[in-house]
């Protein structure tokens, strides 16, 4: 801060001074607005973000004895300079608001932050200024703002990702979800906390490094692995891809990929319990329409069950309950290959049951059974004269003005799930119908009841 002030200015650009050049490549290539004053209030350096603000270059601000005149209005600039010079001996940088002018004669509200300098033995030497425009401030601040509430308060899941696809910064809401404390999760691959999904997780990921990123959220099924068992959930996501803002080239190389996303696995879940039942009953009232053409009961009762297996089991079965209270087989779906469901030709011969069958089961409780083979019982379905690849079952007794006609059996292959209990509700109702239909052969004394 020492010399005069048009020689501060003129020797950081003369070739050849020591330290000359790299201080004025220092100055001018800060992002933020900077100018000193000396021990009297005098300009001693302006850098070109301060003149890009007020439009006043180096050569016209430094060597001027504070702003009055020029960069502030003279009622104003007595003040500001007072302020400024009253750094030099307060502890710490001080923060202070003042309008400025610009070289154009507009004003601008400036935010400034300003410190002491002091010489060689300890006295005030001047004061430096940084400065920037008070709304550009704001939008930094606000920017901050925003990151600290998205990894603070945020009600969705918040996680910024490198570009190896690991976890860099995690959000509460997110470590929640994911199973885990926020800590644990930085630096780990993704593939250790998701089993199911992953691949569709960094395949995103992925894409948005390369391509962007993507136009809407997308629904994603994952399979979390944690302490109390897998847990399957489905997460709302969007993703935007992270540049440097300092990065002045066209297409920057991106830092990572921001990932936001909510879980939606409820309501996803009652979506998809709607749909079921809207296709299931409209498969019921389909089946019921095109059974009522038919002539033969039994036929009638097949056609029913058609309709039922679509998207709800993969074969069925219908046992007839004989006077003696034995069970013949009367209709099955093929299992070699599709087909519609049809009579067998049983003989007559009673099926050989074991006691524990979940058929006579259903028969003894008048109500439906459920069953699904345990792992490592390679015979659980053939033991239960069933087709090979059958894991689970439901029985229910074919009831009609009070009898019992037999039993229903709805089988599924392991691709799957185990049936439940709104699985049973909708069976007891197809059921029902083909009892009804079958009831109609006993009466009439035709097809299979006859």
């Amino acid at each position: 801060m020492s010399g005069s002030a048009s020689d501060t200015a003129d020797t950081a650009r003369v070739p050849g001074v020591p330290g000359a050049d790299l201080l004025a490549a220092l100055l001018d290539g800060m992002d933020a607005a900077l100018c000193a004053l000396d021990a009297s209030g005098t300009v001693t350096h302006w850098n070109r973000e301060a003149e890009r603000i007020l439009g006043w270059t180096a050569r016209e601000a430094v060597g001027r004895p504070g702003f009055d005149g020029w960069a502030a209005r003279s009622a104003d600039a007595e003040e500001i300079r007072a302020r400024l010079l009253r750094a030099m001996s307060a502890p710490g940088r001080q923060v202070h608001e003042f309008a400025l002018l610009r070289k154009d004669g507009g004003r601008v509200l400036v935010r400034t932050q300003t410190a002491g300098v002091r010489a060689a033995d300890g006295r005030p030497a001047g004061v430096y200024c940084a400065f920037s425009e008070v709304h550009t401030q704001i939008d930094l601040e606000r920017s901050l703002a925003l990151s600290e509430a998205l990894f603070t308060d945020a009600a969705w899941g918040v996680v910024l990702v490198d570009v190896d696809l690991r976890p860099a910064v995690v959000n509460g809401y997110a470590a929640r979800a994911l199973g885990t404390a926020r800590g644990s999760l930085l630096g780990r691959p993704l593939g250790e906390l998701v089993t199911q999904g992953v691949e569709e997780l960094e395949s995103a990921l992925q894409h948005v490094l390369a391509a962007g990123s993507p136009s809407e959220p997308a629904d994603i099924w994952v399979t979390l692995r944690g302490a109390r068992g897998e847990r399957r959930r489905c997460w709302r996501c969007g993703f935007v891809r992270l540049a440097s803002p300092l990065a002045e080239e066209p297409e920057p190389v991106p830092l990572g990929v921001g990932w936001l996303f909510q879980d939606v696995t409820e309501a996803r879940l009652a979506e998809q319990d709607a749909d079921r039942l809207r296709f299931r009953w409209s498969q019921l009232h389909r089946a019921g329409a095109a059974a009522a053409e038919c002539e033969d009961p039994a036929r009638a009762a097949a056609v029913l069950l058609d309709f039922a297996l679509a998207g709800f089991a993969d074969h069925v079965l219908v046992d007839h309950a004989t006077p003696e209270g034995r069970l013949v087989r009367a209709l099955a779906s093929p299992t070699g290959a599709p087909g519609p469901v049809a009579p067998v030709a049983s003989g007559g011969i009673p099926l050989r049951y074991p006691t524990t069958h979940p058929a006579l089961q259903a028969l003894g409780r008048q109500g439906p059974t459920r069953a699904s083979a345990t792992p490592g019982s390679p015979r659980w379905s053939t033991d239960r004269l069933w087709p090979s690849d059958t894991a689970h079952a439901l029985c229910l007794p074919l009831r009609a003005r009070a009898r019992t006609l037999g039993i229903a059996t709805f089988l599924r292959t392991p691709s799957r799930p185990a049936f439940e209990r709104e699985d049973a509700v909708y069976a007891e109702t197809v059921a029902a119908r083909v009892a009804a239909a079958l009831d109609v052969g006993v009466v009439l004394g035709v097809g299979e009841g006859g």
